[in-house]
C-alpha cells in the first residue's frame, strides 16, 4: 500500500470515527455516571463555566463550580441548587498554588477525589480587532499555567473507574497551529508543537518563555507568533499542545486507572470574554464540552483530540 492510499485509509477511519461519535445518545444502557460521580468546574461562575457545570448537574452527577470570587461563586451555586440541582461551591484560585492545594484537600476529604475536570477559567483582554499585549504574562499564567497546574493538582485524585476518568480543557481555533486566518508563522515553533514524539513539556514552556521575553523587548510582532488576540492565541496553543502530550501519557495506564484528556473550541460566545458580542449562546457552546466529558465507555478510547461542534478538527 502505498504512501496515498495509507493517508487515505486513515482519513476514511477517523471519518467513521467521527461519525460513530456524533450520533451517540446519552441512553440509560450507556450512562456511565450517577449522583456519586463528582465533576469539577473552574471558572464556573459565570458564562461558559457556569453553562457547563448547569448541564453536567442536569444530568444527574454532583458539580463542584469553583470561583476565585467567593460571592460570586457563592450565587452562581445558588442558583443551580434552587433549581434542584446537586451543586456545591468552593474557592479557587488557579493561579495561586495555596488555593490549588486547599481545594484539593477540601475535595479529597469530602468527597474522596473526582471524575471529571472541567479547565474553564480562563482570561482574553482583547476584544474585536484590538491586538495588545499589554497583559500577555496573566493570559499567559491563568490560561496555560492555571491548567497546567489544576490537571497535575488533580490527577492524583482522579477515582479508578472502568469507564475512565475525563479531563476537557477549554481551548480556541485562535490557537491552532495551521489556521487559515491565525497561523503560526514561526516554522520552528510550528515544528516542535506538531511532533508528538518529540513534545515535552520543557519545550512548551520554552516556547512560552519566548514569546514573553520578545514581548517585553517589543519584538513579538515579527517573532512569527498569531496575528489575532495573539496573547490568547498562544496561551491556546500551549492548551491544545499540553492536551496532546497528557493524553498520550495518560491513555497507556492500565485498565480503571486510565484517563481521557481532549480539548474543544467551544466558538465566539455571547460571555463577557468577548464583550456579549459572540454569536453563540453559552448553552450552545457548553455543548461539546458536556459532550466529551460524558462520552460512553465504548467511545472513551477518543483521548488527545481537538473539538468543535462535536466535530473532530485538526490542531
Amino acid at each position: 500500500m502505498g504512501k496515498k492510499e495509507r493517508a487515505k485509509e486513515r482519513r476514511e477511519k477517523r471519518m467513521q470515527e467521527i461519525s460513530i461519535l456524533r450520533t451517540i445518545p446519552y441512553s440509560d444502557h450507556q450512562r456511565w455516571w450517577s449522583t456519586e460521580t463528582i465533576a469539577v468546574v473552574t471558572g464556573g461562575n459565570r458564562g461558559i463555566g457556569f453553562e457547563i457545570s448547569r448541564q453536567l448537574a442536569m444530568h444527574g452527577m454532583t458539580v463542584i463550580l469553583t470561583s476565585r470570587d467567593v460571592s460570586v461563586g457563592l450565587e452562581a451555586a445558588k442558583v443551580l441548587q434552587e433549581g434542584g440541582l446537586n451543586v456545591a461551591f468552593h474557592q479557587l484560585d488557579v493561579l495561586d498554588a495555596l488555593s490549588i492545594k486547599q481545594f484539593a484537600d477540601w475535595l479529597l476529604q469530602n468527597y474522596g477525589g473526582l471524575d471529571i475536570l472541567i479547565n474553564n477559567a480562563g482570561v482574553n483582554f482583547n476584544l474585536g480587532s484590538s491586538n495588545s499585549v499589554e497583559f500577555a504574562q496573566m493570559v499567559i499564567e491563568t490560561n496555560y499555567y492555571g491548567t497546567k497546574n489544576m490537571t497535575q493538582a488533580m490527577i492524583p485524585l482522579m477515582k479508578p473507574s472502568s469507564a475512565g476518568a475525563r479531563i476537557v480543557n477549554v481551548s480556541s481555533r485562535l490557537g491552532k497551529l495551521n489556521g487559515r486566518r491565525n497561523r503560526v508563522e514561526n516554522v520552528a515553533f510550528r515544528g516542535l508543537l506538531s511532533n508528538l514524539d518529540t513534545l515535552t513539556e520543557e519545550a512548551i514552556d520554552r516556547m512560552l518563555s519566548t514569546f514573553l521575553h520578545q514581548v517585553e523587548d517589543g519584538s513579538w510582532e515579527t517573532g512569527g507568533w498569531p496575528q489575532l488576540s495573539t496573547d490568547y492565541s498562544v496561551s491556546k496553543l500551549a492548551v491544545n499542545a499540553y492536551t496532546r502530550l497528557m493524553a498520550k501519557k495518560f491513555t497507556d495506564q492500565p485498565e480503571g486507572h486510565k484517563i481521557y484528556v481532549n480539548c474543544y473550541c467551544p466558538g465566539w460566545v455571547k460571555t463577557a470574554m468577548t464583550g456579549f458580542a459572540g454569536n453563540v449562546s453559552a448553552e450552545v457552546g457548553a455543548d461539546t464540552g458536556v459532550w466529551l466529558a460524558l462520552l460512553p465507555d465504548q467511545a472513551v478510547a477518543v483521548a488527545g483530540k481537538f473539538f468543535a461542534e462535536r466535530r473532530e478538527i485538526s490542531f
